[in-house]
C-alpha cells in the first residue's frame, strides 16, 4: 500500500506493515524532551500514581529553557524539581543552566534528532524536528508522563497534506516568510490535525536552520505535525551535529501516496511578510504594513534564533543605530558562542541592542523583553496572540531576522530588501 512518508514512520514504530489516515496506533517513542514549564507537573502525576521511574534515561533530553535562568521563586522552583528528577533518575542528556538553550534549536544541534524516529516533547514547537525527515508533534504532561514512564503513546495517524514551494526565493525573502504566506493562505486551522510535508524546488537551496523555521510553524496552521524529505542537506548537517547513534533510517513518499490536498505557493513571488496582530495568518506583505510605529523589535526564540538568524540581522544592523529597544537572545549557548567569536555581537552592541542568554522568555511573556499595555513589537517568534508576549493591550507583529533588524533601525516596520 502507497503510504507518506509521515505514515511510514509511524507504520514502523507501531510495529505494522502500513498504517492508514485516522487510525489509531500504539507508537514507540525514538526522544522524549523535557523542559522546565511542563515537565515538573508530569513528574508530579508519575509520583501520585507512586511510579518512579523512566523507561530509558539515555532516549530523554532535559533542559531548562522557558524561564532559564530562573526569573523568580516559582521559576526557580521548577528548575530545582526537574534538577533532582534528572540527577534521580540518571537522564544522559541533561543539559544543565550553563549548557541549557532553547529546546529545538538545542536538540538538533546535539545530535538528538535522526531521520525516520518518533519524537515528542511537552512544547507545541515539538514539530520543528520534522525538518530532519523525523515525525515530531507536541505532547501535553499527562501524556509526557506516559511517555517517560513507558516509552510509548497512541496517536490517531493524521491525513497529510503536501505544499509543493515552488520557484527561488528573491533577495530578502526568507523562509519565515514562506511559512507566514503558507499560514495567511491557508487559516491557522487549515490543517487541523494534519501532517504539513513541504517539498519543492525553493526547498532546495534552504539551510537546515531555514527549514526548521518552516516546520517549527506548523503549529500554526494547526497541524499535528510539519515534515521534510531527506535530501543531501540533511546529511550534511547530520553528518557534523550527530554524536552519538549515527544510524538512521530514511523514509520517502511514494510516488502515488495519498494526500487530503496539494497546495503550490510560487515563493518567486513572494515578498517580505509580516503577521499583524492578533494571528499568524494575518499576514501582510511589506508593502502594505511598512511604516507602522514598533517599541521593541525581538531577534531570537525556537524559530528564528539560529547562527543562520544573527547573521542575517547583524549583515543589517552592521554600522547602524537602532532607533528602539532591540532584543537579541542566540537560541543555545554554542551559538551564543559562535556569535561571539564571529564578531556579531561587537555589531548588536555598536548598533544598541540588549544581547541576552539562551531563554524562551520573551517569546510566551515571561521576561526579558515583556511588552508594557500600548507597545507594538515587531518579533521573529512564532505567535502573536492577545497578550503573548506581556500586556493584553500590547501588540506582536511576526517577521524574519531581515524585517525585525530593518524595523529596529528605522523604529518601525520596513522593508529590509533596501539594507541587501
Amino acid at each position: 500500500m502507497a503510504m507518506t512518508i509521515t505514515e511510514k514512520i509511524l507504520a514502523k514504530a507501531s510495529g505494522k506493515k502500513s498504517v492508514r489516515p485516522g487510525e489509531l496506533i500504539d507508537a514507540k517513542l525514538d526522544i522524549v524532551m523535557c523542559v522546565d514549564v511542563t515537565t515538573p507537573p508530569a513528574i508530579s502525576m508519575l509520583e501520585q500514581h507512586g511510579i518512579d521511574k523512566v523507561f530509558d534515561p539515555e532516549k530523554i533530553v532535559v533542559t531548562p529553557d522557558h524561564f532559564q535562568p530562573a526569573k523568580d521563586i516559582k521559576s526557580a522552583e521548577l528548575h530545582k524539581r526537574l534538577d533532582e528528577w534528572a540527577k534521580r533518575h540518571g537522564i544522559k542528556h541533561y543539559y544543565k543552566i550553563g549548557r541549557a538553550g532553547v529546546c529545538h534549536a538545542l536538540l538538533p544541534e546535539q545530535g538528538h534528532i535522526r531521520p525516520g524516529e518518533v519524537i515528542v516533547g511537552p512544547d507545541s514547537h515539538t514539530c520543528t524536528y520534522g525538518a530532519f525527515a523525523a515525525f515530531g508533534t507536541g505532547i501535553g504532561s499527562t501524556d509526557l508522563a506516559a511517555a517517560l514512564a513507558t516509552g510509548t503513546l497512541w496517536f490517531k495517524v493524521p491525513a497529510s497534506i503536501k505544499f509543493v514551494l515552488k520557484g527561488a526565493l528573491p533577495k530578502g525573502v526568507y523562509s519565515k516568510d514562506v511559512i507566514l504566506a503558507v499560514i495567511t493562505k491557508i487559516g491557522v486551522d487549515g490543517a487541523l490535525y494534519k501532517a504539513m510535508e513541504f517539498t519543492g524546488s525553493a526547498l532546495k537551496e534552504m539551510s537546515m536552520e531555514a527549514r526548521m523555521t518552516i516546520t517549527n510553524m506548523a503549529i500554526e496552521a494547526g497541524a499535528k505535525s510539519g515534515i521534510i524529505g531527506f535530501d543531501e542537506i540533511t546529511k550534511k548537517y547530520l553528518d557534523e551535529h550527530l554524536k552519538g547513534k549515527k544510524n538512521y533510517t530514511v523514509y520517502e513518499s511514494d510516488k502515488d501516496a495519498e494526500y487530503e490536498s496539494v497546495v503550490e505557493i510560487d515563493c518567486s513571488k513572494l515578498e517580505p511578510m509580516v503577521a499583524l496582530p492578533n494571528l499568524p495568518s494575518n499576514g501582510k506583505k511589506i508593502s502594505d504594513c511598512a511604516g507602522k510605529a514598533m517599541d521593541q523589535a525581538y531577534i531570537g526564540s525556537c524559530t528564528n534564533g539560529r547562527i543562520e538568524d544573527l547573521r542575517i540581522a547583524a549583515g543589517i544592523l552592521k554600522g547602524k543605530k537602532v532607533a528602539i529597544r532591540t532584543i537579541v537572545v542566540p537560541a543555545t549557548p554554542e551559538i551564543w558562542k559562535q556569535a561571539m567569536d564571529e564578531g556579531l555581537f561587537d555589531i548588536f552592541y555598536d548598533a544598541g541592542c540588549v544581547i541576552a542568554a539562551p531563554t524562551c522568555g520573551a517569546c510566551l511573556g515571561g521576561f526579558m523583553g515583556v511588552l508594557a499595555a500600548g507597545e507594538k513589537c515587531v518579533s521573529t517568534t512564532n505567535r502573536n496572540f492577545v497578550g503573548r508576549m506581556g500586556h493584553p493591550k500590547s501588540e506582536v507583529y511576526l517577521a524574519s531576522p531581515a524585517t525585525a533588524a530593518a524595523s529596529a533601525v528605522e523604529g518601525k516596520l520596513a522593508d529590509p530588501r533596501r539594507y541587501l
